[in-house]
C-alpha cells in the first residue's frame, strides 16, 4: 500500500521537529566564532578547548562511571525481577512487588529524587558518588525489568525443559540456555539504563554531593550563564557515542537473531 502525501508530510514534519535542533547543535559545534548564533567559519578549536576544560572532563568521567555501574547493577537486578515476575506465578506479595517495579516508570523524577534524598538524610549517608549510583540503579532497573520481561513472555521454555530432562542443573541451564537466548534483551536493557543514567539531571541533582558533579548538572549550570561553543562540542560527542551504541546494539541483535534462525533451520533439517 502506497503512502499518501499527507502521511509523508506528517512524517517529515515529525522528524524535522525532532532532529533539526540536534543538527543545528552539531553544526555550530564546529563554529569558529565565540557567538553560538553567528557562523564564523569551520573550526575544531572548541573541541580542543573542551578537552582542556578540567571541570567538564571531571564531570564526564563521573557520569561515565555512574552510568556503567548503575546500568550494570540495574541490569542484574532488573533481570532477576523479570524472572521472578514471569517464572514464579502468583507468589505472595506479587502485586506489591510488581507495583514497586512499575512505580518509578510513571512517578515524576522530582518525587523520586526527593524521596532518595530523604532516605539518605535519614540514614545519615553523606551524598556523593555512591549515592548517585544507588539512585540511578533504583530507577534504571525498572526499565530493564520491563524489557527483559517482554522477552521472557515469548520465550520457548521447552528448550529449558529439554536441558533439565538431560540432567543439566537449573543454574547451568540458565547460563547455558536461557541467558544466551534472552541476551539481546539484556543488552538492550543495559543500554537503555546507561542512556537514562547519562541523561538524568533531576535525580542526580538531589543525590549528588561534593566531588560528584555529573555532566548534565555541569552543563546545566554553565548554560544558565549562557551557551558556549564548548557545550555544543561535548553534546555532539555524546550524540555520537549514543548513535554508535545504538548501531552496535542493532547489528548485534540482528546477528543474534540470524544465528538463532540458522540454528533452528539446521535443527529442522537434521534427521532424528
Amino acid at each position: 500500500m502506497k503512502s499518501s502525501r499527507f502521511d509523508v508530510t506528517v512524517l517529515t514534519l515529525g522528524f524535522a521537529f525532532l532532529y533539526i535542533p540536534i543538527v543545528i547543535l552539531i553544526v555550530y559545534s564546529f563554529n569558529a566564532s565565540r557567538l553560538v548564533t553567528v557562523w564564523g567559519g569551520f573550526s575544531l578549536q572548541w573541541y580542543q578547548t573542551m578537552w582542556s576544560n578540567q571541570g567538564l572532563m571531571d564531570a564526564a568521567w563521573v557520569t561515565a562511571r555512574v552510568g556503567v555501574l548503575s546500568a550494570s547493577v540495574g541490569t542484574v537486578l532488573g533481570t532477576m525481577a523479570a524472572l521472578a515476575l514471569v517464572r514464579y506465578g502468583r507468589f505472595p506479595g506479587r502485586m506489591i512487588f510488581s507495583g514497586m517495579i512499575y512505580a518509578p516508570l510513571v512517578m515524576p523524577e522530582v518525587i523520586t529524587g526527593l524521596s532518595m534524598l530523604l532516605l539518605f538524610v535519614a540514614l545519615g549517608v553523606d551524598r556523593g558518588f555512591w549515592t548517585v549510583v544507588i539512585a540511578h540503579t533504583t530507577f534504571t532497573m525498572c526499565y530493564v525489568a520491563i524489557v527483559v520481561q517482554s522477552r521472557l513472555l515469548t520465550f520457548d521454555r521447552s528448550l529449558e525443559e529439554a536441558a533439565l530432562d538431560l540432567g543439566c542443573p537449573p543454574v547451568k541451564t540458565f547460563f547455558r540456555i536461557t541467558l544466551p537466548l534472552i541476551f539481546p534483551a539484556v543488552i538492550a536493557g543495559w543500554m537503555l539504563a546507561f542512556t537514562l543514567s547519562l541523561d538524568d539531571l533531576v535525580i542526580a541533582s538531589f543525590t549528588t554531593g561534593p566531588g560528584a558533579t555529573t555532566l548534565p548538572i555541569k552543563i546545566y549550570s554553565q548554560v544558565r550563564l549562557g551557551v558556549t561553543p564548548e557545550i555544543n562540542a561535548i553534546c555532539t560527542i555524546l550524540i555520537a557515542l549514543v548513535t554508535i551504541g545504538v548501531i552496535i546494539a542493532s547489528i548485534s541483535t540482528k546477528r543474534t537473531e540470524l544465528r538463532r534462525l540458522q540454528d533452528e533451520h539446521l535443527a529442522l533439517r537434521t534427521p532424528a
